[in-house]
């Protein structure tokens, strides 16, 4: 039995290739040393019985099903940003519509917030330089609350299809302030159906804690066990900036704030929190054996509720720094591949390719990743955290009288 007529109309069907071009069949012609690619494929084996023919069929199906596979992915984003600031240190950024089209295609959603603290622009030290970042100038830093009203009011202005790609968070309070959490209620009162978590907001951070006026801000203060009691029982998630360690910290010395950063964590096994940068900073460098202290973190079940994220260019740099740390780094999340998130840490880009700086900046992790692995981390992780916090959320304020508005 050769391998034409009927046999040749089956394979075509079953991969529902174009009988008018010949050149569909130059696969199987090479594949399987047939002589010629036409409208009747001559095969050298003369009996072709049902196996050899079953395996044709078998992998023409497979070859359709990867084809198939391919052309559902096309248009689908490659991505979701987890750390996202519209506007900058002095409260101005990029309109949302215009961020919109940033995000274009390649980025499907968006936890979008402000900057909980805006730069002073303080005369006697600065002079008529108007400082726009906290580096440029010796002025302190405050709480602007307003932030939250302005993201509110940015993500009214959308359509319901435009809004479903943004996870607005509440992210203007002091978390030294008692009344921080009574911050947070009322925002949600006063917007409710907009909000899912609360952050990016800080404790420890290098050249910023030191420069907020007021109280300093401390993982021990009770304020900040209020915020993630209230956390909790909404099902906000939470996004904390904690630096592991002290800027320029002593080679060989224990990092600072890890330890008491844990007793936070197991004072609150019910609240998700995702921990911003894996607790790096600028010059808050990886402490030694830094892979190993977050895989310790992620293999203890008392912390099964957190989660980190990579965003920000300056903890790229560390990780895409050799080939060694982006091994390491690499391992970590194939080991762990539904605890990290991607992230940009950008604020108020002008273009698409300022945006996703820091996503290309990670190809060299990216190809070290797993299917599974890279798209949880760049997508499903974030999906999943963000459409459970969005049903909890929507469930307290319908439990509160507070339908959307």
């Amino acid at each position: 039995m050769e391998c034409t007529g009927q046999n040749r109309r089956y394979a075509e069907s079953a991969c529902a290739f174009d009988g008018e071009n010949p050149s569909s069949f130059r696969h199987w012609k090479t594949l399987f040393g047939c002589e010629r690619a036409n409208a009747h494929i001559s095969c050298p084996i003369k009996k072709c019985h049902s196996p050899c023919f079953t395996l044709i069929l078998l992998l023409a199906w497979c070859y359709c099903v990867t084809v198939q596979s391919h052309a559902a992915n096309e248009g689908q984003p490659e991505l979701n940003d987890v750390h996202f600031h519209l506007t900058n240190y002095i409260q101005e950024g990029t309109n949302i519509h215009d961020f919109l089209k940033i995000m274009g295609s390649k980025v499907g959603r968006v936890a979008l917030f402000g900057i909980p603290l805006q730069q002073e622009w303080s005369y006697q030290n600065s002079g008529d330089f108007a400082p726009t970042y906290y580096l440029q100038t010796d002025a302190p830093l405050y709480y602007y609350s307003f932030t939250d009203a302005y993201i509110a009011m940015a993500y009214r202005s959308l359509s319901k299809e435009e809004q479903a790609r943004f996870d607005p968070m509440i992210t203007g309070f002091n978390p030294a302030d008692m009344y921080a959490a009574d911050h947070i209620r009322r925002v949600l009162q006063t917007f409710p159906g907009v909000f899912s978590g609360i952050g990016e907001f800080t404790i420890h951070k290098e050249f910023v804690s030191a420069k907020v006026a007021g109280e300093v801000a401390s993982l021990q203060n009770p304020a900040l066990d209020r915020i993630l009691d209230f956390a909790e029982t909404v099902g906000l998630v939470v996004l904390i900036h904690n630096d592991m360690d002290v800027p320029f910290a002593k080679e060989g010395s224990g990092p600072v704030y890890l330890h008491q950063m844990k007793a936070l964590l197991r004072r609150h096994p019910n609240t998700t929190i995702i921990w911003a940068h894996t607790g790096m900073g600028r010059v808050v460098r990886p402490i030694k054996n830094h892979a190993a202290q977050l895989a310790e973190i992620l293999a203890d079940p008392q912390f099964s509720h957190v989660y980190f994220d990579i965003s920000w260019d300056e903890v790229a740099k560390y990780v895409v720094s050799s080939p060694e740390a982006t091994r390491i780094t690499a391992d970590l999340l194939n080991r762990y591949p539904d605890r990290f998130l991607f992230g940009t840490d950008e604020v108020a880009p002008s273009n698409q390719g300022q945006y996703l700086k820091v996503y290309y900046q990670y190809e060299p992790l990216w190809k070290l990743l797993d299917q599974k692995t890279s798209e949880r981390v760049r997508k499903g992780n974030y999906e999943r955290l963000f459409d459970e916090a969005r049903r909890k959320v929507r469930a307290w304020e319908m439990a509160q009288g507070l339908g959307p508005r």
